[in-house]
């Protein structure tokens, strides 16, 4: 197997100069990049990354940690976040990191967490609930991602989206077509906790919005249900159950308004000539079920761009990102399709 010292020796320059070529840093002539790259290529060389990453001391990994993969939101944000760490030559490291008990696997971080990466992306879970920093070794970057109470971690980096923003744009896209019994349903990470909302950001900004046009929205037409499409499709049925008049509902993610399309099914509610249904965030289910999910796009793709570069912006040169760091990237934007209309006259 042919080594960088190989390449030099042919090229006639250092390994150092190899090295910078290989890697695209430092300053060499554009006969020498040419040289170098054309001798690598007829060698077939390729960079031992276990070696580099011993000379280096440093890892060519960061890990991002997720409570449930199955969510097609995490698995674009992995896709999308693989091709970000990729530009800057890491690997990604995808960590499903929930118990059975949906708690975080406190002895699975920290077997990762400055062994096997480099660096940590936590997206928001259930943390909110749980010591993240006392479970994570001493020294070892971290950035939070998409988290809506980005205050709970003052001293951690925080990359997120206007979820505040997302939540009105959907209230305001219902009023404006004319709807005013308006239900809601809400994610929650322990929905048999009464009250417990995981999407506190968007749920203040739809009722925002709604009061805005004078919508109020009383206690049986928000339901909260476990954040999954079988949790919207319960949660709808109950509001539908207390409220049969609801001519409209919102719910703070797409797949609880997967759920909601299901339940009107199941009811055999024509959508959206009975009821609308709008969605948020922006998953690519969304535009494959039938009717074809309105939703708010969080811009998934700018999120994980943006975690990937804050994490090795603080890896690469720690004094260059403060610890109170705060990203808001993407701008939410309202994706109308076919689960939206007027109301019935």
């Amino acid at each position: 197997m042919p080594t960088l010292e190989d390449v030099a020796k042919l090229a006639g320059v250092s390994g150092a100069t190899v090295s910078n070529v290989l890697r695209q840093r430092g300053a060499a002539s554009a006969a020498t990049i040419a040289k170098v790259q054309q001798v690598a290529r007829d060698l077939g060389y390729r960079p031992n990354l276990v070696a580099r990453a011993l000379a280096e001391r440093r890892s060519p990994t960061i890990a991002v940690f997720f409570t449930n993969i199955l969510n097609p939101f995490y698995s674009e944000f992995a896709f999308a976040a693989e091709r970000a760490a990729r530009r800057r030559e890491h690997f990604l490291l995808i960590c499903n990191a929930a118990t059975p008990e949906g708690s975080l696997d406190t002895a699975y971080l920290n077997a990762v967490a400055g062994r096997l990466a480099e660096g940590l992306i936590v997206l928001g879970s259930d943390l909110g609930k749980q010591s993240l920093l006392a479970m994570l070794p001493a020294g070892v970057p971290v950035v939070l991602s998409t988290w809506e109470e980005t205050d709970m971690y003052p001293t951690v980096p925080c990359v997120t989206v206007d979820f505040h923003k997302a939540g009105q744009l959907a209230g305001a896209h219902l009023a404006e077509l004319g709807h005013r019994r308006i239900g809601i349903v809400a994610g929650s990470e322990h929905p048999e906790i009464v009250g417990d909302v995981a999407h506190h950001a968007r749920l203040a900004g739809l009722r925002k919005s709604l009061a805005a046009y004078d919508v109020t929205v009383p206690s049986p037409r928000l339901q909260i249900g476990s954040d999954s499409i079988e949790g919207g499709r319960l949660a709808t049925n109950r509001l539908l159950d207390l409220d049969p008049t609801v001519t409209a509902i919102a719910a703070t993610n797409d797949l609880l308004a997967i759920g909601a399309l299901q339940a009107a099914a199941e009811r055999q509610i024509r959508v959206p000539d009975s009821l609308s249904v709008i969605g948020l965030t922006g998953i690519w289910m969304s535009a494959q079920v039938r009717p074809a999910l309105t939703t708010i796009d969080i811009a998934t793709a700018s999120l994980a761009d943006g975690s990937v570069n804050l994490l090795l912006d603080l890896i690469d040169d720690p004094a260059t990102v403060p610890a109170s760091a705060l990203r808001v990237v993407g701008t939410p934007a309202l994706v109308r399709r076919a689960s939206t209309g007027p109301p019935a006259r």
